[in-house]
């Protein structure tokens, strides 16, 4: 069986990988050329060109800084390729898209996420970005989180994608990068001269506010609203259901949807030394998907004994001497 790839060509070439690479493989230009079907298939654009869909029938990683990165929730290298003035990147193809096009109903191969599904990929992303900050040696700042870039597979398991713009930052002696800064409107940071593992809190916010709302994160008026804006006057109102995707028909527990609002408005602090690290993120989001899944749990229960009442009660009837 053949294994789907994409590939990213022009200065380097992306897409992604559920297992964990192994050894290196080069590949020549005639090679890419025949796995992506003399480049048939295109599947978007990330950090550095186009990117292609492919087969590979072999998966095997080779790029320095990226080989080192591994971890359930980011996407991994299965291949490259380097020849002349080309120089490619390969991961396996995922299956269900990126995030944004689910949550704007772009993408109709599945139905409207539910509550506690988008919690779910919320807490696979915190996962990933945790790694990222506490996991690598030295830490990555990812500098472009965004819903595009929050790809999810056929179990709907979110894999962080497109690391063109990421950068180490040291651990010791500050911990900021100054160098070229992501530039997607609406998830910068707004202290974007100083960029730090919170600059990916902040975008991480605005990712949490759409995967409530699923707004756009800059509204298409002349007045240009931020979704933290409004998401801000909403909670002035102390409006929380009216705040929540109108497409869930309000089937969610209200104080696990007030619990995740409060955590993404943190997130998007104008100053970064207000935010939460990940991992204190990840904790909170975990509070308000236990809140989802113990609704739910009573809502079964109930349910089953309502079912049970409905049996006994058909048994009775049916048992009772019928009057002459």
């Amino acid at each position: 069986m053949r294994n789907q790839v994409g590939v990213f060509l022009e200065s380097v070439v992306l897409a992604e990988a559920q297992h964990q690479p192994s050894t290196d493989r080069r590949l020549c230009f005639l090679d890419v050329v025949k796995i992506t079907n003399n480049f048939e298939r295109v599947l978007g654009n990330g950090g550095f060109g186009t990117i292609y869909h492919g087969y590979l029938d072999e998966t095997q990683v080779a790029v320095e800084l990226l080989m080192r990165v591994h971890h359930a929730n980011l996407m991994a290298l299965v291949g490259y390729y380097d020849e002349d003035t080309n120089l490619g990147l390969m991961y396996e193809f995922i299956a269900n898209g990126n995030l944004e096009a689910h949550l704007l109903g772009l993408q109709n191969r599945a139905g409207i996420l539910s509550w506690e599904g988008r919690l779910r990929i919320t807490i696979d992303a915190t996962k990933g970005l945790e790694y990222l900050h506490s996991g690598c040696k030295p830490p990555i700042v990812h500098r472009d989180v965004k819903s595009a870039n929050i790809l999810l597979n056929e179990n709907f398991q979110v894999k962080i994608a497109d690391f063109g713009l990421s950068r180490s930052f040291p651990n010791e002696g500050g911990t900021h990068v100054s160098t070229k800064i992501a530039r997607t409107p609406g998830f910068l940071d707004p202290e974007y001269s100083r960029l730090t593992e919170k600059s990916d809190v902040y975008s991480f916010g605005v990712v949490l506010l759409e995967i409530i709302t699923s707004k756009l994160v800059i509204e298409n008026t002349l007045e240009k609203t931020h979704i933290s804006q409004w998401v801000s006057f909403m909670l002035s109102k102390g409006d929380i259901a009216n705040i929540v995707d109108p497409r869930l028909y309000r089937d969610f527990k209200t104080n696990s949807v007030w619990k995740a609002v409060e955590v993404a408005m943190t997130c998007v602090s104008p100053t970064s030394a207000k935010r939460p690290t990940m991992n204190q993120v990840a904790v909170e989001l975990n509070e308000s998907l236990a809140m989802e899944v113990a609704r739910k749990k009573i809502g079964k229960d109930a349910k089953s004994r309502d079912s049970m009442l409905s049996m006994n009660l058909n048994v009775d009837t049916e048992l009772s001497p019928i009057p002459r």
